[in-house]
């Protein structure tokens, strides 16, 4: 009898003859072998906007970038798409960037840095395969870059490491390296190498190729691609070229590397052991087209996914996928609400119905279409890596299983318990039923939770959020994109857990002081608690009676 895991590669197997949908085996697997799918991760502030737009421009998708630092100019980061991100030159929601670069279809999922929006960077790193580390070579790993590390050293994803702003003095580049080492528990492996006479940043010498790429520095602050000048360190007028102290610091670190250094291994890599390292400087660009070359080279193409049952492997013929986004009013003019699907096997067609594992029923994949920042194209099919949007009444949320006949779920997204919480009030009572189609529509986005007090829904319902900053952009669009002017009345608590046990006993734990009992849509209990010593000094002495949960229960 075979294992589960086998059952599926069996039926992959089987149907990869029959192709149904007259899917080719072999049209199928060219399709899959030449995407790649992948996500930025960073501390804030580290340039990864910047880095993105760069990577854009080197891939033909735009012809001129927008830095964020020209906040008075007409231009805006190709991937800040909302206005409040226009307007404070910051991320504050994850954004799809599709595009074709050499035969190979990129989609880049570009997401916030900031930790206050850290739920939608965790659910974006599930629909990525593998993941760009952007460092800043003046402060190394940094507290938010160490905690979306370990969110894909949990699941393997292959790391990527970029060490930006090289245009400016900073930390050595060797100890670096070693110090990412040490914090992280990963070898870095250095591809590309910083070419500098110790002030200025000259190019960058690429270790697996031999080449010197020296760069002229443009006179428009990075908009348009640098050209560069490529030579090998045997050049007989290198020292020319760089100068001698230059010369003389490139050849000695790199014989050190030589004999010292991480050496790059693709099925280390693959397992997220060890990370390829690149050097340069996003903001003048520097160092960009020859890591998005070499990116290109090493990232996977999209893998085998886990699900119940088993693995299921992107050629498997039948089509299956998983929402990881919900974004409203990508298109104020319309008040559309756009579902963010992740297609993980077979051929995705416009127009198809597939099951939706957690309701059952049937869905239709409408108007389905691929995006570039806020611009979208429609499309027809899309393949295994590709992200999708579809248009949703409301029948779809976070986490959610497609597939073609049903059968195949994927692991579902936990909801994170918040750490801040606050009242909604809304001085004019005639616009309560827009802010209630507001909170809903944003609680569905995975923006903000949205609570109640205890057998009531109340006049001021409770919004949590993990960072406070969340709380700044539920205003904003509650304002701008529904029309509801709001204040927030903060409340003091800082701490929370979902609760299952007997009711009695919940209310129990509940009358207790410095902490209140709300209900969230689904009408389960959470306990807010004023703060963690409260949260742990309660959990530990009602141990057994109730169980406390950090992530919302059926995902616990």
């Amino acid at each position: 009898m075979p294992s589960a895991p086998e059952k599926i590669q069996t039926r992959a197997a089987a149907g990869a003859a029959t192709a149904p949908g007259n899917v080719s085996p072999t049209e199928i697997q060219r399709e899959i072998e030449r995407r790649r799918t992948f996500a930025i991760i960073s501390h804030p502030d580290a340039g990864k906007t910047t880095l993105t737009e760069k990577l854009l421009l080197y891939g033909g998708a735009i012809h001129l970038a927008g830095s964020v630092k020209a906040r008075r100019a007409a231009r805006h980061a190709t991937s800040d798409w909302m206005q409040m991100e226009q307007e404070r030159g910051i991320s504050v929601t994850s954004s799809v960037l599709q595009f074709e670069y050499e035969g190979m279809r990129i989609n880049l999922l570009d997401t916030p840095g900031h930790q206050d929006f850290s739920e939608d960077t965790y659910r974006t790193l599930l629909a990525a395969d593998s993941a760009v580390m952007l460092l800043d070579n003046r402060k190394g790993v940094e507290e938010q870059t160490r905690k979306l590390f370990e969110v894909c050293r949990l699941r393997r994803t292959p790391i990527f490491t970029f060490v930006n702003k090289c245009d400016r003095v900073g930390v050595s580049p060797l100890q670096l390296l070693d110090d990412v080492e040490a914090d992280l528990g990963i070898a870095c492996a250095a591809v590309t190498w910083p070419i500098t006479d110790g002030t200025s940043f000259l190019g960058v010498y690429d270790r697996l190729g031999g080449a010197l790429h020296l760069f002229e520095k443009g006179g428009d602050h990075g908009a348009t691609r640098l050209p560069d000048r490529v030579t090998g360190l045997d050049d007989s007028k290198l020292e020319e070229l760089l100068g001698g102290p230059a010369r003389d610091r490139l050849v000695e670190e790199v014989e050190l590397l030589d004999a010292a250094g991480a050496a790059f291994d693709e099925g280390a890599f693959l397992r997220g052991e060890v990370s390829p390292t690149f050097f340069g400087s996003a903001l003048t660009n520097f160092g960009v087209e020859p890591f998005l070359r070499r990116f290109l080279r090493f990232a996977p193409p999209p893998p085998p996914r886990e699900a119940e049952g088993g693995e299921v492997p992107p050629d498997h013929p039948e089509f299956s996928g998983f929402v990881f986004k919900i974004q409203a009013n990508m298109d104020p003019k319309h008040r559309d609400r756009i579902a963010f699907v992740r297609v993980c096997s077979g051929r995705f067609d416009a127009g198809a119905t597939a099951v939706n594992m957690r309701s059952g029923r049937e869905v239709r994949l409408a108007r389905p279409q691929t995006f570039f920042a806020q611009e979208r194209e429609a499309v027809e099919t899309a393949w295994p890596g590709d992200v999708v949007g579809v248009h949703d009444r409301g029948n779809l949320r976070i986490g959610d299983s497609l597939s073609a006949k049903g059968g195949i779920e994927f692991p579902g997204m936990p909801a994170f318990s918040p750490e801040s919480f606050s009242r909604v009030i809304v001085p004019d009572p005639l616009r309560r039923k827009h802010l209630d189609k507001g909170l809903l529509e944003l609680s569905e986005e995975g923006a903000i939770q949205v609570f109640f007090s205890d057998g009531d829904a109340g006049p001021a319902p409770v919004v949590g959020a993990v960072g406070a900053l969340q709380f700044d952009v539920l205003l904003h669009r509650l304002e701008h994109e529904y029309g509801v002017v709001a204040r927030l009345e903060p409340l003091p608590y800082r701490d929370a857990r979902w609760v299952t046990g007997p009711e009695a006993e919940i209310r129990r734990v509940a009358s207790g002081y410095d902490s209140r009992l709300v209900r969230d849509r689904a009408g389960r209990p959470l306990l807010l608690f004023r703060n963690e010593w409260v949260r742990s000094s309660t959990e530990e002495r009602e141990r057994g009676k109730v169980a406390f949960h950090r992530m919302a229960p059926e995902a616990a």
